[in-house]
C-alpha cells in the first residue's frame, strides 16, 4: 500500500487530502474574521477561547510551561490535552495564548484523514473527498472543533476513526506487519480520551461478530481481537505497548505463534484478563449516568441525599429529531440519504459493518443527548459521499456521448456536493459563538490574581472555576470536572444564603476541601462538618449554621466570593442545588425570581412578559389570576464617579415580593423574601454587605468581588 502513493493516483488523492484540509481550517477562519474587529473578545492582543472547559487544559498547560503548581489546586497538569499544549509551545515560536486559540482548527481538521484513507481502501476515493468536505464542517463537528474551541474533542472523533482505519485496512490487507496500528491507535485514543473504553469495547465486539457472520475460519482476524484486548486492559499504556510489540514480534518470527491453538490460547487469556478487571464497568457507569438517570440524581454519599447534576445539562438531556439530524449531517433530508448511502456502502462493502459503534453512538443522542452526535458524523458523511457518486454511475445508462457523459456527472457530483454543505456552511456564518469572558470581566480576574495568593480560594459556581483558576492562579472549589450533588451544595448554600450562614459554610467549605486533602479523608465535606460537630440530622445542622453554634475551623487562607452578572441569568439553577432536603432527597418548595430585559410600560401597569405584570397602581405583581402585594420597589444606577445608588420605596410592609430595576442593565426582577435576603441579590445587585463579613475588594458593573474578613 505506501509504495502505491509514489503512482499518479496516490499525488492526486493527496492532494484532495490537503485541499480537504485546507478548506476545514479555512472554514474555520470565518469565526476569527467575524470578531477579529471585536475589542471585547481581546485579552493580551489576542482572541479568547470560546469553551469554559477549554480553561482547564490552558491551566494545565500554563502550570506544566511554569514547571510547577499547587497541591491540591485542580490543576490538569499532565494530562494529555494540556501536555500536548506544552509541547507545541515548546517547539513553536507562539504564544500560549495564539496556540490555544488555533489548535481545534488544526487538529480537529485532521477528520478528513481516516475518512479519506477508509475510503481509500474500498476505491471510492472521490466519494472520501467528498465526504471528507461534509464531515469536517457538520454542525455538531464543527461546534466542537472550531477556532477557540480548545477541549479534548479536537481529536475525540479523529481517534476512533483513525481506530475504525486501523480495523478495516488490516481485515483488507490480512498482513501482520500493519497489526501493531491497532493497539498504538487504542492506546493513543485511552491516553487522550479517558472516556474511549466503552467505544473500543464494542469496536472489539463488533470486529468479533462481524468475523463470525462472514470469515469466521480466519484466524488473522482473531489476531486483531487480541491486540484490541491487549491495548484495552487495565495496565500502564508502556506496559501494554510492550506485550502488543512483543506479540507483534512472536507473530513474525515464531511461526508456532500462528497455529490456531496459540491464537485461541491467547484470545481466550486477554479476554479473561479483560473481565477479572472490570472490563464492563465503565460501560455500565455510562449508561446509568446517561441513559437510565432520573429526575432527582439522589447521588447518596452516606446517610446524606443531593441534587444531581445530570438533569441540569443539555448535552445530557433527550433532543428532537430535527435537531438530531441537522446536528450529524447538516439537515433532515441530508440525514435521511446518507443513511441510504451507508447501507448500500455496507452491503456493497462489508468491511463497513465495522462502522457500526460509531455510528450507534452517534444514534444514541435520541436518548442520551447531543453530545453523542458528532461520533457518527465521519460515518454518515461517507455514507453521502458514496450516495453521491453511486449515483452519478447510473448517468452511464442513460447518456451514451463521453463527454456528455462526464459533464453530467461533474455537475451532478459538484451541484450536489455544494448541497449537501451549503446548509453547513449557513450555520457556520450563524453560528456566532462569544468567548467564555469578555475583556472587562477577565480585567477583574487579572486583578484578582494580583490581589490573592495562590492558596487562596475564589468561591464562585462551577460554570466559572476554570477561567478564574486561568486568569487569576488561585484555587476553587467546584469547576466544570467537579460539580457533583455532594459539592455543589455547600457551594450553592454559600451563594444563595443570607450573609451570616454564607460566611460559615464558605469558610468551613474551604478548610475541609484543605483537610479532607492532608488527611486524605474522602466522602461529603457536609458529611465530615457533622460529623465532627456531633450532628445527624442536616435540619439540625442548617439550624447550627445560623445560630453560630457550628465549630468554625482556624483561618489558614483568604476566600474571596466572585458574583458575576451573568450569574443572574443561571442563579435560580444554582440556588436548586441547596433547596433540597437531605435526608430524604426531596426538592424543597422553590422560592421565586423572574428575571426580564423585555418589558412594555403601560403607564399604569408594566408588562414584563410571561404573564408577570407589575400594576403600579395597585402595587401589586398580577401571575396570572394572582395579585401579589409588593413589599419594596428598589431602583439602581451608577452615578457619575462609579458609585452604586439604590433607590428604595416601600410600599407595603406586608408585602412578600420584591422588585427591583436595575437601570444600566435595562433589567428587572421579581423576587420573594428568600431571594432578596441571598447574598447574590444583596451584594451583587444591592451591594449591600455586612461589613463584620465581608468587604469590598473589587467592583465593577459586571463582576464583584469580596473578601470573607473571618
Amino acid at each position: 500500500m505506501f509504495d502505491s502513493f509514489k503512482t499518479e493516483r496516490s499525488v492526486s488523492f493527496l492532494m484532495l487530502m490537503l485541499l480537504a484540509y485546507g478548506f476545514s481550517i479555512a472554514i474555520r477562519m470565518i469565526w476569527v474574521y467575524q470578531f477579529s474587529g471585536e475589542p471585547s473578545f481581546y485579552w493580551n492582543d489576542h482572541i479568547m477561547i470560546n469553551t469554559n472547559d477549554g480553561y482547564a487544559y490552558a491551566e494545565g498547560a500554563r502550570d506544566m510551561l511554569a514547571g510547577f503548581h499547587q497541591d491540591n489546586d485542580l490543576s490538569y497538569y499532565g494530562t494529555a490535552l494540556s501536555s500536548l499544549t506544552y509541547l507545541l509551545a515548546k517547539v513553536l515560536p507562539f504564544s500560549l495564548e495564539t496556540i490555544i486559540l488555533y489548535m481545534p482548527a488544526f487538529m480537529g481538521s485532521l477528520l478528513i484523514v481516516p475518512v479519506m484513507l477508509i475510503a481509500r481502501i474500498i476505491k471510492q476515493e472521490l466519494a472520501g473527498f467528498i465526504a471528507a468536505l461534509l464531515a469536517s464542517i457538520t454542525w455538531s463537528y464543527y461546534n466542537r472543533t472550531m477556532t477557540g474551541y480548545y477541549d479534548t474533542d479536537m481529536l475525540t472523533i479523529v481517534l476512533p476513526s483513525l481506530i475504525l482505519w486501523s480495523l478495516i485496512f488490516n481485515i483488507e490487507e490480512q498482513k501482520n506487519r500493519y497489526l501493531l496500528l491497532i493497539p498504538v491507535l487504542i492506546i493513543a485514543y485511552s491516553w487522550w480520551y479517558v472516556q474511549s473504553y466503552s467505544l473500543n469495547l464494542a469496536m472489539a465486539f463488533t470486529v468479533f461478530f462481524y468475523t463470525l457472520l462472514f470469515d469466521r475460519k480466519n484466524l488473522f482476524n482473531y489476531k486483531i481481537l487480541i491486540f484490541m484486548l491487549i491495548a484495552m486492559s487495565y495496565f500502564p499504556w508502556t506496559y501494554k505497548l510492550v506485550a502488543a510489540f512483543a506479540l507483534f514480534l512472536a507473530f513474525h518470527l515464531v511461526e508456532k505463534a500462528n497455529s490456531r491453538q496459540i491464537i485461541f490460547s491467547l484470545l481466550a487469556a486477554v479476554l479473561l484478563l479483560i473481565l477479572v478487571t472490570g472490563g464492563l464497568d465503565p460501560v455500565l457507569a455510562k449508561l446509568k449516568a446517561y441513559v437510565f438517570r432520573e429526575a432527582i440524581a439522589g447521588e447518596l454519599m452516606t446517610n446524606l441525599q443531593f441534587y444531581g447534576v445530570a438533569q441540569t445539562v443539555r448535552e445530557a438531556g433527550q433532543i428532537p429529531f430535527e435537531v438530531f439530524a441537522n446536528r450529524i449531517s447538516g439537515h433532515p433530508v441530508t440525514f435521511l440519504f446518507s443513511l441510504i448511502g451507508y447501507l448500500l456502502m455496507a452491503f456493497r462493502y462489508r468491511v463497513m459493518w465495522l462502522a457500526l459503534p460509531m455510528l450507534g453512538l452517534g444514534f444514541l443522542a435520541l436518548q442520551g443527548g447531543l453530545r453523542f452526535t458528532v461520533y457518527a458524523v465521519p460515518v454518515m458523511a461517507l455514507g453521502m459521499g458514496y450516495l453521491i457518486v453511486w449515483s452519478a454511475g447510473l448517468f452511464d445508462r442513460l447518456i451514451q456521448t463521453p463527454r456528455t457523459l462526464t459533464s453530467a456527472k461533474r455537475l451532478y457530483i459538484i451541484g450536489l456536493s455544494f448541497a449537501v454543505l451549503y446548509p453547513n456552511i449557513i450555520h457556520i456564518i450563524n453560528y456566532r459563538v462569544p468567548t467564555v469572558f469578555n475583556t472587562s470581566e477577565v480585567k477583574v480576574l487579572d486583578a484578582l490574581g494580583k490581589i490573592a495568593d495562590r492558596e487562596d480560594y475564589v468561591m464562585t459556581w462551577w460554570d466559572y472555576g476554570y477561567p478564574i483558576r486561568y486568569y487569576s492562579d488561585v484555587k476553587t472549589l467546584v469547576d466544570g470536572g467537579k460539580h457533583t450533588g455532594d459539592v455543589n451544595y455547600p457551594v450553592s448554600l454559600a451563594l444563595s444564603a443570607p450573609q451570616k450562614v454564607s460566611a460559615a459554610i464558605a469558610r468551613l467549605n474551604t478548610e475541609y476541601a484543605e483537610l479532607a486533602f492532608e488527611h486524605n479523608r474522602s466522602g461529603s465535606y457536609i458529611q465530615m462538618m457533622m460529623e465532627d460537630n456531633g450532628l445527624t440530622d442536616p435540619s439540625d445542622f442548617l439550624d447550627a449554621l445560623a445560630s453560630d453554634q457550628i465549630k468554625i475551623p482556624a483561618k489558614t487562607r483568604e476566600v474571596f466570593y466572585y458574583l458575576p452578572f451573568r450569574m443572574l441569568d443561571i442563579y435560580p439553577t444554582v440556588k436548586l442545588f441547596s433547596s433540597i432536603d437531605l435526608s430524604s432527597g426531596q426538592q424543597k418548595q422553590r422560592d421565586f425570581l423572574y428575571s426580564t430585559s423585555s418589558y412594555k410600560d403601560h403607564g399604569t401597569h408594566i408588562d414584563l412578559g410571561r404573564g408577570v405584570v407589575l400594576n403600579k397602581q395597585k402595587s401589586v405583581i398580577e401571575l396570572g389570576d394572582q395579585s401579589i402585594p409588593v413589599s419594596t420597589l428598589l431602583s439602581t444606577k451608577y452615578d457619575e464617579k462609579g458609585k452604586l445608588v439604590v433607590n428604595t420605596t416601600v410600599l407595603n410592609p406586608l408585602g412578600k415580593i420584591y422588585v427591583i430595576f436595575m437601570r444600566d442593565y435595562n433589567r428587572f426582577l421579581v423576587m420573594d423574601a428568600n431571594y432578596f435576603a441571598s447574598v447574590y441579590i444583596q451584594m451583587f445587585v444591592l451591594e449591600k454587605y455586612d461589613e463584620t463579613l465581608f468587604e469590598p475588594v473589587i467592583v465593577s458593573p459586571l463582576a464583584k468581588v469580596y473578601r470573607l474578613k473571618h
